[in-house]
């Protein structure tokens, strides 16, 4: 039988997460996430984020690819890992002086719910066009995902309504400093090798994606980082976001299409035939 993975190609996830405007989603969940004090002192402390932030936003990447569209024993293998590391990281923030733990059911819910309602209301912004009905889907279809890493799925949000009311209930929580600065700015103008910056228009296309990124928080997280929150911030974000998914939609299969959704169309045509073959034998024998 096919390894479907988590979700398929039928489901709302594939639909949603191999577009190619994730990478614009990833970047508004990095800042949103950032907002959380005891996320960031975990991520300051014990992460390679300033020394090699290109390597943890592939990992990151990597991570997201094959959980959304891996085959199971790629997903439990990498489930298991992020786990074993999660398990490592705790320790006291010198700045609140409060305990925090990466396997927090706390910490990993806010985490997962900034990463699928950035890349749903990105989706979305960006001209998706997902119903009601297809939204929830999503959500509900996210809480596989949630499991990966230890929560339970019954304690995530499964509805956009359950992921709004869930966002309101941690704002009182959330906070702007400056460790969020200094990360946020490393996510906005992450560091580029001078040939790099000075020969490639690299430098400017990340800026303007990044800016993208950071117009479509939600407005009270603008606030915090000190941005417009205003609804004209919220129509250039989205025409902005337009524009891009729209060029990059133009670029060639290639290009819009990440490793690991190539690695499980690839999976999926070769267990089609082996079961074509499969069933032929007796035929073919006879």
């Amino acid at each position: 039988m096919s390894d479907l993975g988590l979700f398929g190609p039928d489901s709302v996830t594939w639909r949603v997460n191999s577009d190619p405007i994730m990478w614009v989603a990833g970047l508004r969940a990095l800042l949103l996430q950032a907002v959380h004090p005891a996320a960031m002192a975990g991520v300051l402390r014990h992460s390679d984020f300033r020394a090699d932030p290109w390597g943890r936003l592939v990992r990151t990447a990597d991570y997201v690819g094959v959980v959304s569209f891996g085959g199971r024993d790629e997903v439990d293998a990498i489930g298991s890992r992020v786990r074993a590391i999660h398990a490592k990281v705790q320790g006291v923030d010198p700045d609140t002086g409060v305990h925090y733990r990466a396997s927090d059911p706390e910490l990993l819910r806010w985490v997962h719910c900034c990463e699928v309602e950035s890349f749903l209301t990105t989706f979305q912004r960006a001209g998706g066009g997902l119903s009601p009905e297809e939204v929830d889907s999503y959500f509900a279809e996210q809480t596989r995902a949630a499991a990966v890493v230890g929560l339970d799925p019954a304690d995530v949000p499964a509805t956009a309504a359950a992921m709004s009311a869930y966002f309101e209930r941690m704002r009182p929580q959330l906070a702007v400093d400056r460790r969020t600065r200094r990360v946020a700015g490393y996510v906005l103008a992450p560091p580029m090798p001078r040939w790099v910056r000075l020969a490639t228009p690299a430098r400017p296309a990340w800026a303007g994606a990044a800016s993208i990124a950071a117009g479509l928080l939600p407005r009270w997280a603008r606030r915090l980082y000190g941005l417009p929150g205003l609804p004209m911030t919220d129509a250039a974000a989205t025409v902005g976001v337009r524009a891009l998914r729209a060029a990059m939609e133009a670029a060639p299969r290639r290009y819009r299409e990440g490793p690991h959704l190539r690695a499980a169309r690839a999976r999926l045509r070769q267990s089609s035939d082996d079961g074509v073959m499969s069933g032929a034998s007796p035929a073919h024998g006879a």
